[in-house]
């Protein structure tokens, strides 16, 4: 017997597809357009072919912005993840205080990106800030605005106490999913902490950590509003990542050419990069499902 299909369902669905047109393809087709063409303004346009991509490729500003926001993206996670995963290994499992943590865990995120960078950027300060002052009481010569090392310090610790908690959440989620058996098994055997941590916890959180490094490394690869408010891309370039080093691009000195094909590039290497992450998470899966 045939199955009848109805197509009714896509109707359903007409909404959302016209509303992602307008917001996000609509867009990038506008940019494509840019990306192949120069203009001096007043809407005349010149075709320029892949002209604009050669340049970016062979722009020693955009390596270098690259490779201050891979240096970046490696830094987060090297440390968010790890700690992440601790903080969620040292919250309790039941009661009012793991209400009490997951709580407490939540509140940086719901911070504004805009608001979180103006509250380091004033805890920082030399004059006013708490960390500055106490920093330069002590002997500590502390700058953001004009010490290189500062300046980064400053932005990553920055990014940790925002973001560490997303990873904690997380990891969190992967070890309540673990069922308590497992524990009474690994007692009887008399099997260490580390053993523990090693044979259960560690493989059921994979699926939940692989999302983690994915999200982290997505957002932490297209950061602008914390560093840019913090030091503004400074002191001289050190903290330019691609995303401020665009918008300089395309809204300081008005090249808007360079500045789509750019844009297109920075996002193809995210969609790669998230292809790859989800590639292996599927691959985690079905190995998981055997």
């Amino acid at each position: 017997m045939e199955k009848t299909v109805n197509h009714k369902a896509w109707f359903l669905v007409l909404p959302v597809l016209v509303l992602v047109a307008f917001s996000a393809v609509i867009p990038l087709m506008t940019v494509v357009n840019y990306s192949v063409q120069d203009t001096f303004g007043q809407n005349q346009f010149f075709w320029a072919g892949l002209e604009w991509f050669r340049e970016t490729l062979e722009s020693e500003r955009m390596w270098d912005a690259l490779g201050r926001q891979l240096v970046f993206s490696g830094i987060i996670l090297a440390i968010e993840v790890p700690l992440g995963i601790l903080v969620a290994l040292s919250m309790p499992r039941k009661g009012v205080w793991a209400s009490v943590c997951l709580v407490l865990m939540a509140l940086p995120l719901l911070i504004p990106w805009n608001v979180v960078g103006t509250i380091w950027q004033i805890f920082g300060r030399e004059d006013i800030g708490l960390l500055g002052y106490t920093l330069n009481a002590l002997g500590v010569d502390y700058n953001y605005t004009q010490g290189f090392f500062a300046a980064w310090t400053t932005v990553i610790v920055m990014d940790v106490w925002h973001w560490t908690s997303l990873v904690a959440l997380l990891a969190y989620a992967g070890l309540q999913s673990i069922p308590n058996a497992y524990y009474q098994a690994a007692r009887i055997d008399q099997a260490s902490r580390w053993a523990v941590f090693r044979h259960i916890e560690l493989p059921k959180m994979q699926g939940v950590l692989m999302i983690a490094v994915l999200l982290r490394f997505m957002d932490s690869f297209m950061i602008y509003t914390e560093p840019f408010v913090v030091t503004g891309g400074g002191p001289g370039n050190a903290t330019t990542f691609l995303s401020i080093d665009l918008v300089k691009m395309a809204l300081g000195q008005f090249d808007l050419g360079p500045a789509a094909a750019f844009s297109l590039m920075y996002f193809l290497v995210i969609l790669l990069v998230s292809y790859v992450f989800y590639t292996v998470m599927v691959n985690m899966e079905k190995r998981e499902g055997k």
